[in-house]
Formats: C-alpha cells, sequence, structure tokens
C-alpha cells in the first residue's frame, strides 16, 4: 500500500478559480431542510383523512381541513422546531406536538442521550489505550484482506437490518470502524459506507424486521411471512452488490488516496502508516478491556432484537422469556455503565474517569444535534396537517394502473413519501392502510405493496438527511454529507434499478 506518493488534501473541501469552498455543516444543512419544509407547509394545503377505531386513514376520506394555526402558531413551530426535535410531546387527541403537551413522547431524546453515552464509552475506552494497540494489531494481521474485514462487517449489518431493523444502533460502532479501517489504508468514506449501507441495505430489503415488514404486514392485513421468499432473494441480490460497491472504492482508494471522495483529516494517515510495523503485544489488562467491549456491544445488540418475531416470523408473537425489548433509554443506560466499569477496570481515577466521560460526551454533541434537527422537520409537517395530503397525491397516481406498472409506482412514488417521513413505522402505519387496497384493483398481491414500500423508504433512508442514521452517521465519522453524497449516487441509481426489476417480477409472477 502507497502512503506517501499523492498530496493529502483537506477533506470536504472543493477548490473554484483558487477559492476554497467548504460546504456546509451537518447542523446547516438541517436547518436548511427545515426552512425549506415550513415554507413548503405554506403551500401544501392541510388535510386528514377519516380515522376507523385504529387510527388508520379509511380510503376515499380525505378531505381539506384547517391546520389551524396562525402565522404565529407556525412560526412558534420553527422557533421551537429543535426543542419538539429532543422532548416534543404528541397530544393524542389533536396529535398536534409540542413540549408543554401531554401524551406521548414524540422528540429524540432517548436518542440524543445514546449518542451522548457512546461518546463517553468510546472515549472512556480510547483512553485506555487498549483499542489503539488492539486495533493496530488486528489492522497489521488484515493488511492484506481488508476487503474480507468490510464484506464481513456489512454481511453482520445487513443480516441485522434485515431481521429487526437494525439502523440506528450502528451509530455506536462508528468509534471502532473507522480507526480500523483508516489503520488498513483506506478512508472515512470506506467506514462510512460499510456501516451506513451495510445496515441500510439489510433494512431496505427485510424479511422478517417488524419494525418495517411487520408494522406494514400488519397494516396491510397480511402476514409477516406473505412475500419473504422475495424478499429473502433481494436481501442476497442487492446486499452482494452494495458490498461489491464498497470494496470496489476502498481498493481504487488504497491503491491511490488521492481519488478519495472524503480526503484526509491530520493524522490519519499516520494511522495507516503504523500497519507497516506490528504493534506491541496486548497486556493483560488490554485484553480483558477489549474483551469488556466486545461483550458489551455484544448484549447491546442481543438486548434490541426481537427474538419470538424474528424466529418465527410472526409479528404478533408472544415475546420468548429471555428477551428484553431494550430502547435507546436503556442502551443508553447501558453504555454509561460500561463505560465506568471500563474505567474502573483500567484503574482510572475518580478525577479522571469523571472528566473523560464528560469529555467524551462534548465531542459527540454535534451529531446528537443533528439527530434533534432532523426529528424537529417532522414535527412541523405534523403540526401543519400536510402528511395527508401527501398521502391522497399518492393515492390519485396509483389508482388504474396495470400490474407490474403498479408494482414500480408504488415504489416511486413512496420516495418523496420517505424523505418525508423518515420513520419507518409512521411512514408504514399511515401509507399502506391506503396502498394495500388499491392493490386489490390493480391484481397485486399486497404483499408485493408492502415489498415496494420498504424497498422506497430504505432507499431514501439511505442519504436523506432526515435521517438520523445517515446524518448523524456522516457527522460521526467527520465526513461531509456533500462528499456522502457523491460517494453514494452510483449505488443508489443501481439499487433503484434492481429494485424496480424485483417488484415489477414480483407482481408479474405472483
Amino acid at each position: 500500500m502507497s502512503t506517501a506518493a499523492s498530496p493529502e488534501r483537506e477533506p470536504d473541501t472543493e477548490q473554484d478559480g483558487g477559492r476554497t469552498f467548504r460546504f456546509p455543516s451537518a447542523l446547516t444543512v438541517l436547518v436548511l431542510v427545515t426552512l425549506g419544509v415550513w415554507l413548503l407547509a405554506f403551500l401544501v394545503p392541510s388535510g386528514a383523512y377519516d380515522r376507523d377505531e385504529n387510527g388508520a386513514p379509511v380510503q376515499g376520506t380525505y378531505h381539506r381541513v384547517d391546520s389551524g394555526q396562525s402565522f404565529a402558531d407556525r412560526l412558534g413551530d420553527l422557533f421551537l422546531s429543535p426543542v419538539n426535535g429532543l422532548y416534543g410531546v404528541q397530544d393524542e387527541r389533536t396529535g398536534r406536538v409540542g413540549p408543554d403537551l401531554a401524551g406521548s413522547l414524540y422528540g429524540s431524546a432517548g436518542v440524543f442521550l445514546f449518542v451522548l453515552a457512546i461518546g463517553a464509552f468510546i472515549t472512556v475506552v480510547f483512553a485506555t489505550g487498549a483499542l489503539d494497540r488492539g486495533i493496530g494489531r488486528l489492522a497489521h494481521r488484515l493488511r492484506e484482506r481488508g476487503a474480507l474485514l468490510i464484506a464481513g462487517v456489512m454481511l453482520v449489518f445487513a443480516l441485522l437490518g434485515t431481521v429487526e431493523g437494525f439502523a440506528e444502533e450502528t451509530l455506536g460502532f462508528y468509534g471502532l470502524i473507522v480507526p480500523l479501517m483508516l489503520a488498513l489504508g483506506y478512508d472515512r468514506m470506506v467506514a462510512t459506507g460499510t456501516i451506513i449501507l451495510g445496515a441500510g441495505v439489510g433494512v431496505l430489503c427485510s424479511t422478517v424486521n417488524p419494525f418495517a415488514t411487520g408494522v406494514a404486514s400488519s397494516a396491510a392485513g397480511i402476514s409477516l411471512g406473505d412475500g419473504i421468499v422475495l424478499r429473502a432473494l433481494m436481501w442476497v441480490v442487492l446486499t452482494g452488490a452494495t458490498i461489491a460497491y464498497v470494496i470496489r472504492y476502498a481498493r481504487r482508494v488504497r491503491r491511490d488516496p488521492a481519488r478519495s471522495l472524503s480526503g484526509f483529516r491530520p493524522g490519519d494517515r499516520e494511522r495507516s502508516a503504523a500497519e507497516t510495523e506490528e504493534p506491541p503485544p496486548l497486556t493483560r489488562l488490554h485484553q480483558v478491556l477489549l474483551v469488556l467491549v466486545a461483550v458489551t456491544f455484544a448484549f447491546m445488540i442481543f438486548s434490541v432484537v426481537p427474538w419470538s418475531s424474528a424466529l418465527t416470523g410472526d409479528a404478533d408473537a408472544t415475546p420468548y422469556g429471555f428477551e428484553l425489548g431494550w430502547s435507546f433509554p436503556q442502551l443508553a443506560a447501558l453504555f454509561l455503565v460500561a463505560a465506568v466499569v471500563v474505567g474502573l477496570v483500567a484503574r482510572f481515577g475518580e478525577q479522571r474517569l469523571s472528566s473523560t466521560v464528560a469529555q467524551g460526551a462534548a465531542d459527540f454533541i454535534a451529531p446528537a444535534l443533528v439527530i434533534v434537527l432532523a426529528r424537529g422537520v417532522t414535527v412541523i409537517m405534523n403540526n401543519a396537517r400536510i402528511t395527508d395530503t401527501v398521502l391522497n397525491a399518492v393515492e390519485d397516481v396509483v389508482t388504474g394502473t396495470s400490474s407490474a406498472f403498479f408494482a414500480v409506482i408504488v415504489f416511486v412514488v413512496n420516495l418523496p413519501l420517505a424523505f418525508l417521513i423518515p420513520s419507518t413505522s409512521g411512514h408504514a402505519t399511515l401509507a399502506m392502510p391506503i396502498l394495500a387496497p388499491l392493490a386489490d384493483f390493480a391484481g397485486v398481491p399486497r404483499a408485493v405493496v408492502v415489498t415496494a414500500w420498504q424497498s422506497a423508504s430504505g432507499l431514501m433512508n439511505l442519504w436523506v438527511p432526515t435521517t438520523a442514521v445517515t446524518i448523524g452517521g456522516v457527522a460521526l465519522a467527520e465526513v461531509g454529507y456533500h462528499s456522502y453524497l457523491r460517494f453514494v449516487w452510483p449505488l443508489l441509481a443501481i439499487l433503484f434499478v434492481l429494485i424496480c426489476g424485483f417488484v415489477a417480477l414480483g407482481a408479474v409472477m405472483t
């Protein structure tokens, strides 16, 4: 591997006539998106569907409604969008979201604290020196098999994604994967693609994921197992194509670092050069600390998997006794406790441990704020009552088409809807009760509609700036969002074509 043949460039900058242009940060991008959606809400008329006893919209009942918002109310929503994105509460009667209402939590406070806890844990682990030395030794052993490492990580993430919707949980792995990829001679984009695309393509091709396929199948009135053969075939093909795409880019960057889309930050290239010499052996303390890290991440994965649904294929299966069903509040507590345990085992004093935990949380505040802003965008849409208007437009487009074309249209029209509703379960709950009955008129199995819908949701969540997985991921990896878009758009085009072919084939064959 060459480490000195090409000049390094500052990441995330573009040259234009001798002037350096720096793309806006992730926070700035989200602010612009927030303003854009807020302005769009003035142009899109408010509307609503009648709801059945389960709260699902009833086909053909869309009607215009008054949003009930004055300009001052809309301005207040814009002003409070970051606050609502963190701890906004949704009123069960009116559906409005606000910080002083009574109801269920709508904001992303759980994910926000989870990211800070991850920051504290990773920082404490790195402060012990065990992870640095462990990564260095692993990189030395795999210095000629980097492609195998990329494929293995992506395959595991894709499997977890298709089974249980493993997505936001990947935010905890950047502190491990980024240094490892740099040590292997790759750039930060390789690490970003490995994590986001590995888990993302699995969610895109969800087979028994209860949070995507399960919710959508239930809303469509079909079994979770309906259409699983088509989705499993999609998972094999699309996962293979995605892994090959990332490995191809990784090999190109390792061969010629000047072709990196993300560039290299100070110290990045020194990490890769370190593989030429074998690092010192791990001490017994280092080995114990690395075991603690591995156990922590393994327990995280175990705690969030809905084992009964995943193993039986029944979205409503009774949970096994050993299932924990943990979510972000419990995971945040897990990593805070793990940070303290690691610090105690490493014999940190009270002063050093407390300051390291605080510093770790501070270092991760930027990606945590990005997640809050992304959630705030959906609050603006919800309070302006424009979501059902978008759904009605989808209903008008797909009505009266033929089978194969209908399946493709369902996929295509759900792409902008997935941008506006980045929550997979929320998107399914709103859209499927409308789209599924339309499939009956087109002679298309409802399972194909579920597959087309989840493919649209999954494809958009690979790049849209309103999803915490993508925008939070690039922030954690310190990769510019515009650079990530340049990296991923050819793959998005490939996946788009493959998905259209699969859903059309599914409609015709079934």
